[in-house]
């Protein structure tokens, strides 16, 4: 099967949830362009992704994947980005220590544009319009000029990605990411917290390891390791055209990758096993994530990871579980012992996000303790069938945005009007993801104090 792959062979296969564009010469010719544009990213760095992620599948790491739910041309901006990555980075420390692994860092970013809908159409009064489907297909305006998909936006969506990446980039391996400019950052929102008292003494133990680690000689300026760090960019592969523009032949190895991002993903809606979006994603050489929700089987689990993984390779998949927290009980246990039947290599990761939103007051909501009910669940099946928890995927900002109820600061339903920004779905803010991290953060240590307990018992 293998053998019959091309970049575009996907183009053959059904498909869903693929825009109508009206000028398809336009669009044809949106595409030539973009395949003469330079690569977003390298082969080499998601290989080093998927062997990152290869440390994960084995137990020896973690993932942190987070960003936006969907990029907007409009909110574009360093200081954005910047927030992101200073929210993110905290979250890592915090999730290190708790962890006492390394924690793979993978942003939602530099490629995150175009969402899936559940409705072709979306109504508001008498008037009915095609949905939004993300900024590089179509303008959120709700006007009939602005939810005509326009193929031009894709070139848009390539500047931003690539500006993002260059910032990314600079973040990242120039001092932005000194592991003492992040502690510092962290230990402001401890002591701003109204739950400081339960996250001090973390803190404080994180304090005197930094400490330590200073007294003996190990700082930011002999070991580079401190004050850089490696991140990754993901989004989910839904416009497939754009894909194929940006899927380059690997010039040392000979093999195809997606250029757009280092690790792409499949979503709940579009992973038919006979479609297009798995048959693009099987060739080529990119960590992979596949969404699973409820409806997923566990015999339908089984052939998407060999269509998608069939030399059974770790790091290249990572299922990433989106039940609900009502839910995740029923679900989870069965694919987990599904997988561990046929001995699969993959990442098991938790979002917490899609099965628990809610409207309230008009507005689309995530309660804060049902996404946390959902992970903390997550986490508890796994050790009752003796797998990891691989990782975390959320959606989140660096902004103080009010989107998610609760949380330490109790946002509640009459919060939400004040700084609703989100272009599609609600984020945790940078106070709830870092106290999201520090809370997964006690009951991975709670985990390791009790393995000790039985390894000494």
């Amino acid at each position: 099967m293998a053998q019959t792959w091309t970049p575009n062979s996907w183009r053959q296969k059904p498909i869903q949830q693929v825009p109508e564009y009206p000028d398809l010469a336009a669009l044809e010719a949106t595409e030539a362009r973009l395949a003469k544009y330079p690569p977003l990213v390298f082969a080499g760095e998601a290989r080093r992704l998927k062997s990152s992620l290869a440390n994960v599948a084995e137990g020896r790491g973690f993932l942190l994947q987070g960003g936006d739910c969907a990029e907007s041309f409009a909110e574009h901006g360093a200081d954005t980005i910047r927030d992101f990555f200073r929210a993110f980075l905290q979250m890592a420390v915090v999730l290190t220590f708790g962890a006492q692994q390394p924690v793979v860092k993978v942003g939602r970013i530099a490629g995150q544009f175009a969402k899936p809908r559940s409705s072709n159409f979306e109504k508001q009064g008498d008037v009915t319009l095609p949905s939004y489907r993300g900024d590089i297909i179509n303008g959120i305006e709700f006007t009939e000029e602005a939810r005509v998909p326009n193929p031009e936006r894709q070139i848009m969506a390539y500047r931003q990605s690539a500006a993002t990446l260059n910032l990314l980039r600079a973040f990242a391996m120039g001092g932005y990411a000194n592991l003492e400019n992040v502690h510092q950052w962290m230990l402001g929102f401890v002591k701003d917290s109204p739950q400081a008292e339960r996250y001090r003494k973390l803190a404080d133990r994180i304090s005197e390891t930094m400490d330590f680690m200073k007294a003996i000689g190990i700082t930011s300026e002999n070991h580079p390791s401190l004050r850089e760090t490696d991140f990754f960019t993901s989004h989910e592969a839904l416009l497939l055209g754009y894909e194929q523009a940006l899927t380059r032949v690997d010039s040392t190895s000979g093999d195809w990758y997606a250029t757009s991002g280092h690790m792409i993903w499949i979503g709940d809606r579009t992973r038919q096993p006979d479609h297009a979006h798995i048959e693009y994603c099987r060739g080529i050489k990119n960590p992979l994530g596949l969404k699973c929700g409820p409806s997923l089987t566990g015999d339908g689990l089984l052939e998407l990871i060999d269509l998608l993984n069939p030399a059974n390779e770790a790091g290249r998949l990572t299922l990433i579980c989106r039940f609900g927290h009502d839910k995740v009980a029923e679900h989870l246990p069965r694919l987990i012992r599904a997988v561990e039947r046929e001995g699969k290599k993959v990442v098991w990761s938790c979002d917490p996000m899609h099965g628990n939103t809610i409207t309230l007051n008009n507005y689309k909501t995530r309660p804060f303790e049902r996404i946390l009910s959902e992970v903390e669940s997550f986490f508890q099946i796994h050790r009752a069938e003796g797998t990891h928890p691989g990782g975390i995927h959320i959606e989140m900002t660096g902004n103080d945005v009010t989107e998610c109820t609760g949380g330490a600061r109790a946002l509640s339903g009459d919060d939400l009007a004040d700084r609703y920004h989100t272009h599609c779905d609600p984020r945790l803010n940078a106070d709830q993801a870092l106290e999201l991290a520090f809370l997964l953060a006690e009951r991975m240590k709670g985990g390791r104090d009790e393995k000790k307990m039985v390894v000494n018992g």
